[in-house]
């Protein structure tokens, strides 16, 4: 992305297009995810889809501890069988509990990408179009360290996005 940016100024300059003909704007794509009211409604689906699961996932830990609390207070006058069977259970449980946290790690991490992948596209038109309405040559979002609050146009694009 940097050699791209960086040989399109080259070739801009070496054309003896001058820095006054162009006209750049900066986008912080990141400021833009944290404000736009799309980003909170893709929380709250995402909290809704996945709440009951976590809930679940809670629950079975709970069950978890209370086994194991039982078997630290009665393991001393339970017969070995019982002692035994309540190890397998409880080493099951974990089993089960461990698998279910990780099946719910990705499922949640691939529904977040997804809503993320719709938001980012809805940014990107609105940068477009902004980019196109201005007329700007060059509108650039990630690998900026520094850019003056005159060719800022984030809030441009949130106000933009606040209207989808």
């Amino acid at each position: 992305m940097k050699n791209k940016i960086a040989l399109f100024l080259a070739l801009m300059f070496t054309l003896n297009v001058s820095y006054a003909e162009l006209k750049i704007g900066f986008v912080n794509v990141a400021k833009v995810l944290e404000k736009v009211p799309q980003a909170e409604q893709a929380k709250k689906r995402l909290e809704t889809e996945f709440s009951p699961r976590d809930k679940q996932l809670a629950s079975q830990i709970q069950d978890i501890k209370k086994l194991e609390e039982t078997f630290s207070k009665d393991a001393s006058v339970m017969s070995d069988s019982k002692k035994r069977d309540l190890e397998k259970d409880i080493i099951t449980k974990k089993r089960e509990a461990r698998r279910a946290q990780q099946e719910f790690s990705e499922d949640f991490s691939l529904r977040r990408n997804e809503e993320l992948g719709k938001l980012q596209k809805r940014i990107i038109e609105a940068v477009k179009e902004i980019a196109k309405e201005d007329d700007y040559d060059l509108l650039l979002t990630d690998g900026v360290i520094h850019a003056k609050p005159e060719i800022d146009v984030t809030a441009r694009v949130q106000e933009k996005l606040s209207k989808f």
